[in-house]
């Protein structure tokens, strides 16, 4: 069995924030699989099903972001898993807007979430880091991801989460590059890199011959002083 997490803060107020990129995208994937429906378990909340061949269980912490890994290891602890288990899906900083990247252990980067996590469970966990931009100035971080994210970004948020939950199958089944193509497919839609030849200018006509001049010398004298 996979664990997936998604990174968050609970309640309206913060449903729509940069910093709850994880439940949204953790929202995708139940509502296009068809996993169970939300229940209150671990501290948080959680949805059960199969991608793919892959039994999984979704869970989105609710112990706000600080706490992440007390839900995180409770539940590990009841289903018996180990972090290589474990997926967390979160926000970060230092990706652009509607990059994504997958990866396994590291730091925490000063992630809260990621921090409560490695507090828990310890940093060996897959990632899947779901870029957001950075504001410019570390003073203006936590503004910054406590905001809603702005109507500008909805294209890129709703090909972003639909790619995400497209290649969910493939990470449950333990293939990050297939899970990473089906992002690709709806970030970055493939495209003929053969470029269209340039329209050809229309050939002139070519011009009829001169016609022989067959007069005689003196003719040709004639002519000239008609």
């Amino acid at each position: 069995m996979k664990l997936f997490v998604g990174l968050g803060n609970p309640g309206a107020r913060y449903a729509h924030n940069r910093h709850n990129i994880g439940f949204m995208a953790l929202d995708r994937i139940a509502a296009d699989h068809d996993l169970a429906p939300w229940r209150g378990k671990f501290q948080g909340s959680l949805s059960e099903g199969r991608l793919g061949s892959e039994k999984v269980t979704l869970l989105k912490p609710e112990t706000y972001m600080n706490r992440s890994g007390q839900s995180v290891g409770e539940a590990m602890r009841f289903f018996k898993l180990t972090p290589d288990d474990v997926t967390v899906f979160h926000d970060e900083l230092d990706l652009a807007p509607g990059r994504l990247k997958h990866k396994v252990g590291g730091g925490h980067a000063g992630h809260n979430g990621l921090r409560s996590l490695h507090d828990h469970i310890g940093p060996d966990y897959a990632r899947i880091r779901i870029g957001i931009g950075h504001p410019g100035h570390k003073d203006l971080v936590s503004g910054y991801v406590l905001r809603d994210f702005a109507k500008a970004d909805e294209d890129w948020l709703d090909d972003l989460l639909r790619g995400i939950s497209d290649g969910a199958p493939h990470l449950a089944d333990g293939d990050p590059g297939r899970f990473m193509n089906a992002v690709a497919q709806r970030t970055a839609p493939h495209r003929s890199s053969k470029r269209p030849e340039p329209a050809r200018k229309p050939e002139r006509a070519a011009e009829p011959p001169p016609e022989e001049d067959t007069r005689s010398s003196l003719q040709k004298l004639v002519d000239r002083f008609k």
